[in-house]
Order: C-alpha cells, then sequence, then structure tokens
C-alpha cells in the first residue's frame, strides 16, 4: 500500500547582496526587484531605506564582510564629480579608487557606480538611461563593472523630449531635472518609481530599473558559476 507523501514546499535561497553607500535604497530596490536578498550599508542612519541596513562604513564594511556576499554594488558618493558641486567649491572625498580596492580584495562581482564627470575614472563603463527603460527620465548612470562580471551596453535611445530648465516645474510635454532643490517630488517619485523616498533621496538615487537589468544580468552569473561548480 502506497503510504501518502508530506510534500512541503522549501523556498529557494536568494542570493545575498550587498549596497555600498546605499542612501534611500533606489539601487536596493532594483535588485530586490531582480531576486536578490538585499543589505544596504551607510554611514548615515537611513529611516528610510526599506531592507536590511547596516550603519557603517563601506570600505571597512566590504573589506570584513564583503565575501560572504553574492554580489556587490557600489555607489561611491557623486559629489566630488559633480558638476553643480564643482560650480560652488564644495569639498568632498573622492572614493573611487579605495572603494574598487576594497571590492577588488572580496573574490566577488561587483558594479561600481557613479555619474558622468567621474567616468574618465572609471574602467570600460556601461551607460543606463532613462530613455533604455522607458522611463519619462534621461538620468544617466554609469558603472564599472568587476570580478568576473560584465554589462553589455545596451542602445541608447535618442533623446526626443526635451527637458524642463533645472529647478523649475515640469510642464507637460517635457521631462523633469530631478537634481538639487527640483520641484515637483510626487512627480519623481512616480517617474523613478522611488514612492518611499523624499527630495534628498530622489535627486542622486539610481532608478531601481537600472539595477534590476544589471540584476538579472548578475543572476544569470551566479547560476551559471553553480552549475560550473556542480559539474
Amino acid at each position: 500500500m502506497t503510504q501518502p507523501t508530506d510534500f512541503r514546499r522549501v523556498r529557494a535561497r536568494r542570493p545575498r547582496l550587498l549596497d555600498l553607500y546605499c542612501c534611500q535604497g533606489g539601487a536596493s530596490k532594483g535588485y530586490h526587484d531582480a531576486g536578490f536578498d538585499v543589505t544596504g550599508i551607510d554611514k548615515d542612519p537611513q529611516p528610510r531605506y526599506p531592507f536590511r541596513f547596516v550603519q557603517a562604513d563601506a570600505v571597512a564594511f566590504v573589506l570584513d564582510h564583503g565575501a560572504e556576499f553574492d554580489f556587490i554594488h557600489a555607489s561611491p558618493p557623486c559629489q566630488h564629480d559633480s558638476e553643480c558641486q564643482r560650480i560652488q567649491a564644495n569639498d568632498h572625498p573622492d572614493l573611487i579608487e579605495p572603494t574598487r580596492t576594497a571590492l577588488e580584495t572580496t573574490g566577488r562581482p561587483w558594479v561600481m557606480e557613479n555619474v558622468r564627470g567621474a567616468v574618465h575614472k572609471l574602467h570600460a563603463p556601461v551607460m543606463l538611461c532613462g530613455q533604455m527603460f522607458r522611463l519619462a527620465n534621461y538620468r544617466h548612470r554609469f558603472f564599472e563593472t568587476g570580478g568576473g562580471f560584465h554589462l553589455a551596453q545596451p542602445d541608447h535611445p535618442a533623446h526626443l523630449v526635451p527637458q524642463a530648465k533645472m529647478g523649475r516645474p515640469v510642464p507637460p510635454g517635457r521631462y523633469g531635472q530631478f537634481v538639487g532643490n527640483f520641484s515637483g517630488v510626487d512627480l519623481a517619485r512616480r517617474v523613478l518609481g522611488v514612492p518611499w523616498m523624499n527630495r534628498d533621496g530622489i535627486r542622486e538615487c539610481i532608478p531601481p530599473a537600472y539595477t534590476e537589468h544589471i540584476g538579472r544580468a548578475a543572476l544569470a552569473l551566479l547560476a551559471t558559476d553553480r552549475v560550473g561548480v556542480a559539474a
């Protein structure tokens, strides 16, 4: 006589992702949507951050714990290389090189993001734009990859919609420039897909659509690595 079998559905473990300099979590949200279990690190408290959070120095944390994660994202502060900060003669630390050095010690695949002004410091970065993901925004961000991870450069659609002037309300038929003390927080939340953020988070954030795209490529790499180990 066949006995009934108790089948229990076991949920597969999500790969672990470390988001360094996470701020309010735009990048983290995209990786979460792709299928990662995300932990964010920032030196400042981030009460709006929607996932597991550790307040710590990013470089020190990745040196101590980076190898415990499957994939690492880093967004060193962009103020050092942003145009508006140079105009105001503000002084900010340049953390790109120390962050890269720390990432390379982990033995894990990684990506490091920054703004156009830092492109000359990044190694063969891939550029992502809101038009690639059908967002009503341009917001170019640049991504250096390492640790065996590579990202193909998507085609860049033409910029056909004019932008509103920086800091001004966004009229119909134009895209907003959501930087600085911009107008239209609710619009920016909808356009960029970050409904939990305030203005401070929005002006610097990576739209989650960008990192969901990166996350899916990272998961494909991790799956290939697991197959190789099993074989």
